[in-house]
C-alpha cells in the first residue's frame, strides 16, 4: 500500500480511519505542538490538555480543512488557542498577551531552523549531481542557470530534479526511522 508523505494524502487518510496516518501526522507535528503550548507558558500537564485538545480540534474538522498543505501552521495555531483557553480558565482576570497570526512564534522558529539544518544536512550527503542541483534550485534559479552549471540539457533538468527529490526523500525517511 502506498504511504502517504504529503499533509493532503495524510488527512485524507487520517479522514479514512487510517491508524498508520494518524502516526505519522502525530510523528511530524506533535513536538512543534507541544513546543507551542509549552512556549505559552503552560505545565506540562496543561500543554498535554492544549495538545490533546487541537488534536481533538482536527478530528472535528478533519474534513472542512481548507488548505491540507498548512496543516502544521493549523496545528500550532490551534494549539495555542488550545493554550490560551487553559491559561484564561487559570488566571481570570489576569491579562494575557495577545497572540496575533503572523507573529513570530520563538518555539516554532525554533523548531523550523532544525528542520531546515536537517534538511540542508541531508542535502549535503547526496552525491553529485543532486547536491548541486538542488542548492541551485533553493537559490531560485531558472533551469537554464542550473542547466549552464551543471553542463546538462535544459530539457534534463525537470526529470533530474524530481529523481534527486526522491533521493531526498529516501534519505530523510531512512534518517527519521533510524532516530
Amino acid at each position: 500500500m502506498h504511504e502517504p508523505h504529503d499533509s493532503g494524502e495524510l488527512l485524507k487518510a487520517a479522514a479514512d480511519d487510517d491508524q498508520r496516518a494518524w502516526d505519522m501526522l502525530e510523528s511530524r507535528y506533535g513536538p512543534r505542538m507541544w513546543a507551542t503550548a509549552r512556549a505559552c507558558g503552560l505545565s506540562e500537564a496543561d500543554a498535554a490538555d492544549a495538545v490533546q485538545g487541537a488534536w481533538l480540534r482536527l478530528l472535528e474538522h478533519l474534513h472542512t480543512i481548507r488548505d491540507p498543505s498548512g496543516i502544521g501552521a493549523w496545528l500550532a495555531t490551534t494549539t495555542r488557542r488550545e493554550a490560551m483557553l487553559i491559561l484564561r480558565k487559570e488566571r481570570p482576570g489576569v491579562p494575557l498577551p495577545e497572540v496575533v497570526p503572523g507573529d513570530p512564534d520563538p518555539a516554532a522558529a525554533v523548531l523550523e531552523a532544525d528542520i531546515s539544518r536537517r534538511l540542508w544536512k541531508a542535502v549535503s550527503g547526496l552525491h553529485e549531481p543532486c547536491r548541486t542541483l538542488l542548492q541551485l534550485v533553493a537559490a531560485d534559479c531558472g533551469n537554464r542557470q542550473v542547466a549552464g552549471r551543471l553542463g546538462v540539457p535544459v530539457g534534463s533538468v525537470g526529470p533530474t530534479r524530481s529523481r534527486c527529490l526522491e533521493r531526498l526523500r529516501t534519505l530523510i525517511h531512512l534518517q527519521e526511522t533510524v532516530q
